[in-house]
């Protein structure tokens, strides 16, 4: 059974609607997800991150926090470098 003119575009739009329900569900439950915290959990999640840095720079004396990029604009160009293909 072949597939006449019109009922290509009505399989494509079919498959677009599907396609947007399905990351819609995908970003809802993902967002539940992370509401579920409570910010005492945040908090020690942070901590207990922090602490492992600290341990892996045991070397160092201290964590280096100046090397992170404060303003919007040094965030964006970092991430652009992330991006960038590698040669």
């Amino acid at each position: 059974m072949a597939l006449k003119g019109r009922q290509w575009w009505k399989l494509v739009g079919l498959a677009g609607v599907v396609g947007v329900a399905a990351t819609g569900a995908v970003v809802a439950r993902d967002e539940r997800r992370r509401r579920a915290h409570t910010a005492d959990e945040v908090r020690t999640v942070l901590h207990d991150r922090y602490a492992r840095v600290a341990a892996a720079h045991d070397t160092q004396g201290a964590v280096p926090l100046d090397d992170v990029p404060t303003g919007l604009r040094e965030r964006i160009c970092t991430v652009l470098q992330r991006l960038r293909p590698r040669r």
